[in-house]
C-alpha cells in the first residue's frame, strides 16, 4: 500500500472536525456554532471533497467564505495555565522543548532522500509525486508523539492546545490554500495575458534592465495584492518571463523561477493580506500595532528585492 497525500488530508479533516466541536461545545465562545460550522465545513472538504462534485466544493467554501465576512469566526478567551505553572514547565524542560520543532525537518528531509529506496513488492512506500509533503506530514506526527513524551502529557491536551491556536488564527489560517488557488484562477482568466499586454504597451521592454525590474517588482508588488507568492508566480512568469525574459533575452529559465519566487517573498513580507505570517504573530504575541510585523520587515524585503534584481540582471543571462 503507497502511502499518499490524500492519507494526510484525512488525518487533517478529522483534527478539524474535533476543533469544530470543540468550540460548539464551548458554551462560553462568543460565536460558537459559527466558528465552530466553520471549522466542519473546511474539515469537510478535507475528508470528503475528492467525493463531492466541484460545484458542491465551491458552495462550501462560499459559505465559509460568507461565515469569515459577516464576522462568524471569533476567537474565545483562551483557557490557559497560570504564568506560574508556564514558566515553571519551560524551566524544567529547557531546551528540550526545541526537540519536536527539529524532529518535523529532520524527518521531512531524511524521507525525501530515502523515498526512493523504499520499495516493497514493486510497489512505492510513499507517493513519489509528493514525498516532501508526505514527508512533512510525518514528521508533523512523529514530532507530536515526542513532545508528548517529553512533556508527558496527553494528544487530547494537544487538541486543546490545537484549538486554542485554531481559534487564536482564525479564518487567517484558510488564507495559504485559498490563496494558493488564486494564481491558477487569476492564469486561467487570462489575467498574464493583460499583464503582458500593458507592460509592453506602457514600459520599454526593449532593454534587459527594465524587464528584469518590471518581472521582480511586479512578482513583488502581485504578492502584496493577493498575500501569496505562488499566486503571484503564474501571472507575472506568464505576462513577462517567459515571454520577454525568456523569449527575448533568453534568461535562465531556473534562475528567473528561483529569483523571481524570491522576490515574490519580499512582497509577503510586506502585505496584510499574508496574515498568516504577518498579522497573526503580532496576534498571537499580543502587540498593540498589528501592523508591528510588517513594519520591522519592510527594510529588509526592499533591500532583498534590489538585490534579486541585480543577481537577475548580472548572473541570469
Amino acid at each position: 500500500m503507497t502511502l499518499t497525500l490524500n492519507w494526510l488530508f484525512w488525518l487533517l479533516g478529522i483534527v478539524l472536525l474535533i476543533v469544530g466541536g470543540m468550540i460548539m461545545m464551548d458554551r462560553e465562545h462568543p460565536r460558537r456554532f459559527t466558528a465552530g460550522g466553520f471549522w466542519m465545513l473546511y474539515a469537510l472538504i478535507f475528508l470528503v471533497g475528492d467525493l463531492l462534485p466541484a460545484e458542491v466544493v465551491g458552495v462550501l467554501v462560499l459559505a465559509m467564505a460568507l461565515i469569515a465576512g459577516l464576522g462568524g469566526v471569533t476567537a474565545a478567551k483562551p483557557k490557559v495555565l497560570a504564568l506560574e505553572a508556564r514558566i515553571a514547565s519551560a524551566k524544567r524542560l529547557g531546551n528540550k522543548l526545541f526537540v519536536p520543532a527539529l524532529t518535523i525537518p529532520v524527518i521531512t528531509v531524511v524521507l525525501t532522500l530515502a523515498a526512493s529506496h523504499l520499495v516493497f513488492g514493486g510497489k512505492p512506500l510513499v507517493d513519489p509525486k509528493n514525498v516532501t509533503l508526505i514527508g512533512f506530514g510525518i514528521g508533523c506526527v512523529i514530532a507530536l508523539v515526542i513532545a508528548c513524551i517529553i512533556t508527558r502529557d496527553s494528544v487530547g491536551q494537544s487538541m486543546k492546545e490545537t484549538r486554542r491556536l485554531v481559534d487564536a488564527l482564525s479564518w487567517a489560517a484558510v488564507l495559504p490554500q485559498m490563496l494558493g488557488m488564486l494564481g491558477l484562477v487569476f492564469s486561467d482568466a487570462g489575467v498574464g495575458k493583460a499583464v503582458a499586454h500593458v507592460t509592453t504597451s506602457y514600459i520599454n521592454m526593449d532593454v534587459r534592465f527594465v524587464a528584469v525590474v518590471v518581472y521582480c517588482v511586479g512578482m513583488a508588488l502581485f504578492t502584496i495584492i493577493m498575500g501569496n507568492g505562488f499566486a503571484a508566480f503564474p501571472v507575472m512568469t506568464g505576462g513577462v518571463g517567459v515571454p520577454v525574459l525568456v523569449g527575448v533575452f533568453h534568461v535562465n529559465p531556473a534562475m528567473m523561477a528561483a529569483i523571481g519566487m524570491f522576490s515574490g517573498y519580499c512582497g509577503t513580507l510586506m502585505t496584510p493580506m499574508a496574515a498568516n505570517f504577518n498579522m497573526v504573530p503580532a496576534a498571537l504575541l499580543e502587540l498593540p500595532d498589528k501592523n508591528a510585523v510588517i513594519r520591522v520587515q519592510v527594510p529588509t524585503a526592499l533591500g532583498i528585492l534590489a538585490a534579486n534584481i541585480v543577481l537577475l540582471n548580472v548572473f541570469g543571462f
